[in-house]
């Protein structure tokens, strides 16, 4: 059973900020917020309460969803004033559906952009390039206004393509200094909105994921001679 002294913590205005952590890997899953309440009832049943500042009640992870957080550890930082709580994260973190509540990067030029990560869903891993085009697409028959993906399918074409082009260029300049963890970020924007502009187009990922073991079934000199033969 983790011991804590409840009494060392400053709850201000009631409250004391918990950092969830996913034990194995150590990324960061979510933020959330613990009164003394819900902190008592995590150390009691060892999975994670918060206190919704917006419902104005206590909530237990995953309660809906199954998505669950079994407690490992506890921290408290240098100031007492902020939890660092390790777990066994079961399915995803995200009400979104993402593996982790931060999945979008602020861009040196202030934007929100999307951070492809896995997502994982109960203890199956799926394709992420297969969940990334599934929510692109839902996200064009659904728009929401915080979506970045939304504003994306409302501004049209030009503006998707004037965004694949800018990180295809993007991608060029880290190759060529070949900024390693640039490559990869860069890499993850471009396809990010690659599959926005199959998405506009209604063109799901596996329509390319077919083509591309088509294409498999020949060599690719033969693949592409008969490209050439046909045009």
């Amino acid at each position: 059973m983790i011991k804590i002294d409840l009494s060392n913590l400053p709850f201000k205005a009631g409250l004391i900020p918990a950092v969830v952590q996913d034990i194995d890997s150590k990324a960061v899953l979510m933020l959330a917020y613990m009164n003394e309440d819900s902190l008592r009832l995590s150390l009691e049943t060892g999975e994670t309460h918060f206190w919704s500042r917006s419902r104005n009640c206590l909530w237990h992870k995953g309660e809906t969803s199954g998505h669950i957080q079994k407690i490992k550890n506890i921290f408290v930082d240098c100031d007492e004033d902020t939890l660092l709580i390790e777990v066994i994260q079961t399915g995803v973190a995200c009400h979104t559906g993402a593996a982790n509540c931060f999945y979008r990067r602020l861009s040196p030029s202030g934007e929100l952009e999307p951070f492809v990560s896995d997502a994982e869903s109960g203890d199956e891993r799926r394709p992420i390039l297969e969940t990334l085009s599934e929510t692109i697409m839902a996200r064009k028959k659904t728009p929401d206004n915080k979506s970045y993906t939304s504003f994306l399918m409302q501004e049209g074409i030009d503006r998707i393509l004037k965004k694949v082009a800018e990180e295809s260029g993007e991608l060029l300049i880290a190759a060529k200094n070949g900024e390693r963890q640039e490559i990869i970020h860069e890499s993850a924007d471009l396809l990010y909105h690659l599959l926005v502009s199959l998405g506009y187009f209604d063109i799901p990922f596996s329509a390319i994921e077919a083509e591309l073991k088509r294409r498999t079934a020949c060599s690719g000199l033969a693949e592409k001679a008969a490209r050439t033969e046909n045009t």
